[in-house]
């Protein structure tokens, strides 16, 4: 009796059911991204040996990982909505069951495997466990014992909406975000951004940007077909070669920068003699404006590392870039 009459006194306290409400809304809101992001690492370990840098899966055997964050993803996902629609007494218990037990095999993955992963939240959490991520999960044990001493449920949520409860919920949150690695990573990864020459561009976009552009709108007229012959990649450049028709052996050469919302078109009319114009005519030898690359395209193309069934390499003859104005950077 004495212990049910603490628990009533507990939730008579008038900010105790706010801090309850609030902490039940981040377990359910860390127990849902945990399992999604759970299954979506599940889902997609094309690594091999991938899982066994993530969380407890470092200490099973390696048929039972996959396994074992699948059920760990489940188990999350039943626990966030027996919290959230229900206020019988398993789910709570169980929560508190799951971020205690979380706790200790933290801890014993630091001190046997300190390499590895919390895995909390699928690849997102491959930073080795800390202190931080210890922290985290006893803070979690902690909300998830509040919640089961004051069962709330998801009703509470918009019942009790106030701003007591909203900043229960910020102080809440921002002392999770203080005890997630991720964090730190994830601004980490949006911060660094690879050069413009390291990241991989879709062909398909860079189609479109051309043919968006007024370059191509010009010069459409006098190709034989919109789809070009041959493609490659010069560092932030990607070129395309149109043959022209009624012309033989005369082909259009775009470039297209790789970066940017608007990016840069070039333009060269290569003749069968192997001179090139950006004037938007075939060159000869006494146009102004025109320019002598080696060979024309074909030879230019002959040269490179790699053709169109791989879309990137280099046409081998830096003269053909030159005569179009561009270079390996814009």
């Amino acid at each position: 009796m004495a212990d049910m009459t603490d628990l009533t006194v507990l939730a008579a306290l008038p900010q105790v059911p706010a801090f309850a409400t609030a902490a039940l809304a981040l377990l359910v809101l860390l127990l849902v991204l945990g399992g999604a992001a759970k299954m979506a690492t599940a889902g997609s370990d094309a690594e091999p040996g991938g899982l066994a840098r993530l969380g407890p899966g470092a200490l099973m055997p390696e048929r039972w990982r996959k396994p074992f964050l699948m059920f760990c993803a489940g188990g999350e996902c039943v626990l966030a909505a027996g919290l959230l629609f229900t206020r019988h007494p398993l789910p709570r218990w169980g929560t508190v069951a799951f971020f205690s037990v979380a706790t200790y095999v933290l801890w014993e993955l630091r001190r046997r495997r300190p390499d590895v992963g919390c895995g909390c939240f699928g690849e997102a959490s491959g930073t080795p466990v800390g202190l931080r991520s210890i922290g985290r999960a006893t803070a979690l044990a902690g909300m998830a014992v509040l919640v089961t001493l004051v069962p709330v449920s998801g009703a509470d949520l918009a019942a009790r909406a106030s701003l007591e409860l909203a900043v229960a919920f910020g102080a809440g949150l921002a002392l999770l975000v203080v005890l997630s690695p991720e964090v730190s990573e994830t601004i980490a990864r949006v911060r660094y951004r690879a050069p413009c020459e390291q990241r991989a561009v879709p062909v398909a976009r860079t189609v479109s940007r051309l043919r968006a552009s007024a370059e191509w709108r010009s010069h459409l007229p006098m190709l034989e077909s919109d789809q070009p012959v041959d493609t490659w990649r010069e560092l932030c450049w990607r070129f395309f070669v149109y043959r022209i028709k009624a012309t033989a052996g005369a082909e259009v050469v775009f470039a297209v920068y790789l970066s940017g919302r608007r990016p840069p078109v070039r333009v060269a009319v290569v003749g069968a003699d192997g001179a090139t114009s950006t004037a938007g005519t075939i060159g000869t030898g006494g146009t102004p404006g025109t320019a002598h690359a080696s060979g024309p395209a074909e030879g230019a193309r002959a040269a490179g590392t790699t053709g169109a069934a791989e879309g990137s390499g280099s046409p081998g003859d830096g003269r053909l870039q030159e005569s179009i104005g561009v270079s390996g950077r814009h």
